[in-house]
């Protein structure tokens, strides 16, 4: 049974200056999706008009189809005496006793500009793929940048992945050079990255290792040798295709190697700037921070394209949210007068954790927008972010997309609402949504961001997105349900909806009644097989609490049954430490489901915390 939450609106203030507070533009939009997204289009700066908004061959579409177009040229060139003198970057390190560094648009393109002409140098061409293995620094930034200016695709791995993570990535894609530091900060420890760059090497055609310096002075010093090379401050940007390759980043696969997502140039351009403007209210003065890593998509889109294309200021934080204390995350909010902030429901509720005692002595007064991402907020969640760090005066966005879709696909626009507790809202406008069987399927004329295809695999392309429900749908993976307003609410992947004894159950239903317990800070739950029921449900919690565990136990089972009832009652509950989680704050059901059946565990190269997998090894076998 779906719990009847409340709605909830914009201010009247905040609607007032929203570039969208009216419902029409989903009617606008509705009517004819690709001429709408043609005229969203024109508002960016292009070398050559398109010659036909979209072009579809199930299950291989294009957009803006003849048009010529460089993501660098609408950040830097477009709008220019306007932006150049504004903060384009804030850089926040983990040590409090170092400095922020902070850039205007003007200071990045130079360095930009600089590093781009460095690789150009060394031999990078239009189309080369570039490795990037870089901590949350803004050379990180600038890398990205600079491949973009020059047309070379870059390719960036998270930097906690391990030296045979980035091997593996680096010889699929076949790239020549890496970008990476001699290290980074982390929970007070200085991590030797250089070290597991050169092991990671082994075995590619890297040829020539780039080299950041985290631990010394200079900005940006681009040989292992260390020597800074005098480039020149202006690269003229390459004209690049529509559809020519921007950018490919890898998502985990649950066997066998990580899919290489490939993401266009003019359509992904296209939507990082309209999806930032309007999901998250872009406006000049804003300071946004996406607490993502730059190894993920959200990284990527909404740390430093998106922002970067709407001309505001973006944020960037090396540490963890929550050293050296617990409110490093509110701290810096404070210290820099962050207006709009991005997390994920792990984040929140690790805040909430703390207690609200930490709280009391930050007002969040610049705060005008909050925004969650990562996988689906439960109510308890939304509710706690709602009130203690928007002050019931914020409205909340919560997201869903994927590494595939390149940008946001489904949230509540923030000047028109209605926002719901765990539902994240409509399509955003010239987006087709469906969700059939319990299944969320994408319709043409698709997103212009969405991935064009696997890297080297066209068959896993096709089995993966487009073999489910015919070549006209994109196959999401995720289980939804929509409500009577046409809000949809994402139950997290397909597998882990779970039929017991005939009854469909989502474990998202499950997993946020449990998160109603005051003590327990996160929890999943799996599916298994059992002989009598087909599948029952396992519950895997997070309880740092003083009760028994055989006590807190039967209270967990109790939440269910008051929640849902006794048809979704688990199997077996176990209480962990931690629970395998991407650094975007996704939890690994699968690893989950893997490590319950004495499976083989697959790529787990993203995960951020692999010491939890031993840890629940433990739990299970003994």
């Amino acid at each position: 049974m779906i719990k009847k939450s409340e709605l909830y609106y914009p201010t009247e203030e905040f609607k007032k200056n929203a570039w969208v507070n009216d419902p029409k533009i989903y009617e606008e939009a509705g009517k004819d999706p690709v001429k709408f997204w043609e005229k969203l289009a024109q508002e960016l700066f292009w070398f050559k008009p398109w010659k036909k908004g979209f072009l579809h061959k199930p299950p291989y579409f294009q957009w803006f189809v003849g048009g010529k177009i460089n993501i660098t040229s609408n950040i830097f060139e477009r709008d220019w005496e306007a932006r150049k003198n504004r903060i384009a970057l804030i850089w926040e390190p983990e040590p409090i006793s170092e400095e922020s560094r902070i850039f205007t648009y003007a200071e990045l393109f130079k360095e930009v500009c600089q590093c781009a002409n460095y690789l150009k140098k060394i031999g990078v061409k239009k189309g080369d793929r570039v490795g990037i293995y870089l901590p949350m620094i803004p050379e990180a930034v600038m890398a990205m940048l600079a491949c973009a200016r020059i047309g070379a695709v870059h390719i960036v791995v998270f930097s906690a992945f391990s030296p045979d993570a980035l091997r593996v990535r680096l010889q699929d894609t076949e790239a020549k050079v890496l970008i990476t530091a001699d290290g980074y900060y982390r929970g007070g420890k200085f991590i030797d990255l250089l070290k597991n760059a050169e092991d990671g090497i082994k075995e590619t055609k890297v040829k020539k290792l780039v080299v950041a310096q985290r631990s010394g002075k200079t900005p940006w010093s681009f040989d292992s040798a260390q020597d800074k090379q005098e480039e020149k401050d202006f690269c003229k940007a390459a004209e690049m295709n529509s559809e020519d390759l921007q950018f490919i980043l890898y998502t985990s696969g649950s066997t066998g190697k990580p899919k290489g997502c490939m993401h266009a140039c003019g359509g992904y351009t296209v939507q990082s700037y309209w999806t930032g403007k309007w999901i998250f209210d872009f406006h000049e003065n804003d300071i946004f921070w996406c607490t993502s890593d730059l190894g993920w998509v959200t990284g990527h889109t909404y740390t430093t394209y998106s922002p970067l294309l709407n001309g505001i200021t973006t944020l960037m934080f090396e540490g963890a949210p929550n050293f050296p204390t617990p409110d490093r995350w509110a701290q810096i909010i404070e210290k820099h007068g962050v207006t709009v902030f991005y997390t994920a429901p792990t984040a929140i509720r690790m805040f909430e954790s703390y207690g609200e005692d930490i709280l009391k002595k930050y007002r969040f007064d610049k705060l005008r927008l909050l925004g969650s991402v990562g996988e689906p907020i439960d109510e308890s969640a939304w509710l706690w972010y709602y009130k203690n760090i928007g002050k019931e005066n914020c409205p909340i966005v919560d997201t869903w997309w994927q590494t595939e879709t390149g940008g946001i696909l489904i949230t509540s626009l923030p000047g028109v609402g209605p926002f719901k507790p765990a539902f994240t809202g409509l399509p955003f406008p010239g987006v087709k949504a469906e969700v059939k069987d319990g299944n969320l399927l994408i319709l043409p004329p698709f997103a212009p961001g969405l991935l064009r295809g696997i890297y080297k695999n066209p068959k896993k392309y096709l089995e993966t997105y487009w073999s489910q429900y015919g070549k006209e749908a994109y196959f999401t993976s995720d289980g939804a349900i929509v409500d009577e307003n046409g809000l949809i609410r994402i139950i997290g992947r397909v597998d882990d909806v779970i039929k017991v004894a005939g009854h469909r159950i989502s474990t998202g239903e499950m997993e946020a009644a449990i998160n109603e317990h005051p003590e327990i800070t996160e929890c999943a739950v799996i599916g298994v097989p059992d002989r009598i029921k087909g599948e029952a449900p396992i519950v895997f919690a997070v309880y740092n609490g003083a009760k028994l565990s055989e006590e807190i136990k039967k209270e967990i089972i109790g939440q269910i049954q008051k929640g849902i009832g006794p048809i979704a009652l688990p199997k077996e509950v176990y209480l962990a430490e931690d629970l395998p989680k991407t650094r975007s704050g996704k939890i690994m059901r699968r690893v989950l489901k893997k490590l319950w059946a004495k499976e083989e565990l697959g790529d787990l190269s993203t995960l951020a915390n692999p010491e939890s997998v031993d840890k629940i090894k433990k739990i299970l076998y003994g």
